[in-house]
């Protein structure tokens, strides 16, 4: 690529990217157009990983260490996706436990 002249002027790997497809390279040369993008996204993932970690820490500190996992996770979702709950309404919420509840109780007046 270094001998053509539309990738000689390129900037930089978002660059690279564009002109890739733009050329349809990213057919002949998947395996580098897949390299490119995930030097692309690294920065982006890592960033999230980072936060889920950090979320991590606050939600599960020495007072509450003994969290079980599955409460750990959904506690940890609720809190990296902030902004998605904000806009679920608190009564929304509670019926729909009031929902699970009352489904729990029919089940075992059932059995």
């Amino acid at each position: 690529m270094r001998s053509s002249e539309e990738f000689s002027a390129l900037k930089g790997i978002g660059q690279l990217a564009e002109k890739m497809v733009e050329m349809k390279k990213n057919v002949s040369y998947p395996l580098v157009y897949s390299l490119v993008t995930l030097a692309l996204i690294l920065p982006v993932a890592t960033a999230t990983v980072e936060r889920a970690f950090s979320a991590m820490n606050i939600i599960k500190n020495r007072l509450r260490n003994r969290i079980g996992d599955q409460w750990m996770n959904d506690c940890l979702v609720t809190y990296i996706e902030k902004d998605i709950f904000k806009t679920i309404e608190c009564e929304e919420i509670m019926q729909r436990f009031q929902n699970m509840k009352n489904r729990r109780g029919q089940l075992s007046k059932i059995s």
